[in-house]
């Protein structure tokens, strides 16, 4: 659905009421009374909002502040100020700053506002269709992410270890895909496509960094580790078991979100699993998981990565 209303904040009655009749004829109009207000009408309304006009000085927090609130939460909104004359400086920082398109002189000339207002509609238009695109092609990469991470993990689990470790990676994305790894969240509002390059790479090198540290204490998997590990995963030892009720250790190195720190439980998990060299078995049990490790690993079927990769893509958003 494209955006198509226009909403006008200001505190005097008469000018709401003067705008939404003048302007009604062109989209329809809602109206709020303070900066507070606009911010509420924008949570709720904002995926019908195309322009937002601001008055500039009200009682309390000023119209450009809520200009600055939508530039960052609703991008996509065309903003545009109000003034008089006396207050062109105002307008003039504003559009500076990037807060907003264009000002509009009080008192408003009745064809030159509807200009304005016309080809304020017209570029929420060019924006709604160019986010839309965009919109598409990073829900695709978005789809994309978990399989990457998957690859990150092989590669940096190599980097690491001496020994080989795709037989560690194997139960991590079977255990990843049973316990209902999800889709990332990624913030598309605030990052572009280098961004996320950017949080990946420093993803990889912190999950490294703390590969090292696990592997360096469990050089020697035996009685005392699994007391470790189960500590670690917030779950408690039972002979030679682990018991874990929190799914989050064994999925959040594929579906964490991306630019938050790297959960230490889930890089413990990595590492237990390359330091058994994948000879674990994790099975559902009750509400939660348990954990054994196996005298001999689980042999992959050939091609199981790409299988898992395949799985991961169509993950649940």
């Amino acid at each position: 659905m494209k955006p198509t209303k226009i909403l006008y904040v200001d505190d005097e009655a008469m000018a709401l009421k003067y705008f939404e009749r003048l302007v009604s004829p062109m989209a329809p109009v809602l109206t709020a009374t303070s900066v507070e207000a606009g911010r509420a009408v924008l949570r709720e309304h904002g995926a019908e909002i195309a322009v937002l006009v601001c008055d500039q000085r009200m009682p309390g927090e000023q119209g450009n502040e809520l200009l600055r609130h939508t530039r960052e939460y609703y991008p996509g909104i065309v903003r545009m100020l109000t003034t008089a004359y006396s207050e062109l400086g105002d307008a003039i920082e504003a559009i500076n700053t990037g807060e907003i398109y264009r000002y509009i002189n009080k008192p408003w000339e009745l064809e030159s506002l509807r200009a304005d207002l016309k080809n304020a509609l017209e570029l929420a238009d060019l924006r709604s269709e160019r986010d839309s695109l965009m919109r598409d092609k990073l829900l695709a990469q978005q789809g994309q992410l978990l399989a990457s991470r998957l690859a990150m993990l092989a590669g940096v689990a190599a980097a690491v270890h001496e020994q080989p470790t795709e037989a560690a990676l194997h139960p991590l994305a079977h255990t990843a895909l049973s316990a209902g790894c999800s889709m990332p969240e990624v913030p598309w509002h605030r990052w572009d496509h280098a961004d996320l390059m950017q949080a990946e790479a420093r993803r990889a090198v912190e999950v490294a960094g703390q590969l090292r540290q696990w592997l360096t204490r469990w050089a020697s998997p035996g009685a005392e580790a699994l007391t470790e590990l189960a500590q670690a995963l917030s779950g408690s030892a039972q002979g030679d078991t682990v018991k874990v009720a929190d799914k989050a250790p064994f999925t959040t190195l594929l579906d964490g979100a991306p630019g938050e720190p790297v959960s230490p439980a889930a890089c413990a998990w990595l590492a237990w699993l390359i330091a058994q060299q994948g000879r674990v078995s994790v099975v559902a049990e009750g509400e939660g998981w348990r954990i054994q490790p196996l005298t001999t690993a689980v042999v992959p079927v050939p091609d199981w990565m790409a299988a898992a990769m395949e799985q991961l893509g169509g993950a649940p958003a």
